[in-house]
């Protein structure tokens, strides 16, 4: 394994850069001086909310590059990148069919808020982890109707895979459905993955799969692992990412991500 090649580090934010507290440790800020002093740029890619992704990375914030809302949006400090909008009609097609699954918590994402109208409060609670600019509202098939919905996010207390997705799958060839974590699931259009989004940032930086690296843990994080040559999963990552990356650390409460950066920084 070549470290020499690395240009670009990439990675996932829950399960991923993020331990089980939803901290991004101080070891990461230090070691993203050293990708600094090396000219390795960063790029955080997240299913989160813009706001919430910069809110972790406050200090670096201006200096790293962000792909949010699971490739719905792109920025590079206040520059916006790439933009990508669910069709209006199939945004207020499935809302009925969202609303007609037991123990769904359905969230529509836009490029400035997210907007919710569960009244469940342990819901909210946790959901304003993930989403820090947000409007509770009677309907949302109101927001549908005159809001560009960057991506529709449907939470479950459970299972998203086994409650969420067995629901939708039918719906698969229509919409993007990608369950983001165990209590998660996304559904975009179908070219608005993290994938998608690191090919139009690799190509704005001219740097190619062979000199980048990501990490990453779930479903959603399958298309950009494959936008790599040094694809990393996560100790604690879906069976299914483990088959797919070329390499494995440790977990994300091990400093899975961290132990990988002292190498590559340390071998320059």
């Amino acid at each position: 394994m070549d470290l020499n090649k690395v240009k670009l580090v990439v990675s996932d934010m829950d399960g991923t850069l993020l331990n089980s507290k939803n901290e991004v440790s101080p070891l990461f800020f230090e070691l993203f001086k050293k990708l600094q002093q090396q000219n390795i740029l960063f790029c955080a890619a997240s299913g989160r909310q813009y706001n919430s992704i910069v809110d972790k990375l406050a200090t670096i914030k201006e200096e790293i590059f962000v792909i949010a809302e699971n490739g719905a949006i792109a920025k590079k400090g206040e520059e916006l990148l790439l933009l990508k909008s669910l069709n209006s009609e199939k945004v207020t097609a499935i809302l009925p069919v969202l609303r007609n699954i037991e123990g769904a918590n359905i969230v529509l994402c836009t490029q400035e808020k997210a907007y919710i109208e569960s009244k469940d409060e342990k819901f909210f609670h946790l959901f304003q982890e993930y989403y820090h600019s947000f409007e509770t509202v009677a309907n949302l098939m109101e927001v549908a109707k005159t809001i560009p919905i960057l991506k529709i996010a449907v939470f479950h207390f459970v299972s998203s895979e086994e409650f969420i997705y067995e629901e939708l799958k039918h719906l698969k060839d229509a919409y993007l459905l990608k369950v983001s974590g165990q209590n998660w699931l996304d559904i975009s259009e179908g070219n608005a993955n993290k994938g998608s989004a690191l090919r139009a940032v690799q190509q704005l930086l001219n740097i190619s799969k062979e000199e980048t690296m990501v990490f990453g843990d779930y479903h959603n994080d399958i298309e950009m692992l494959q936008e790599a040559d040094f694809s990393f999963s996560m100790g604690n990552a879906h069976k299914d990412i483990t088959a797919i990356a070329n390499y494995a650390t440790e977990n994300n409460d091990n400093f899975g991500v961290e132990r990988v950066l002292e190498k590559l920084t340390g071998d320059r």
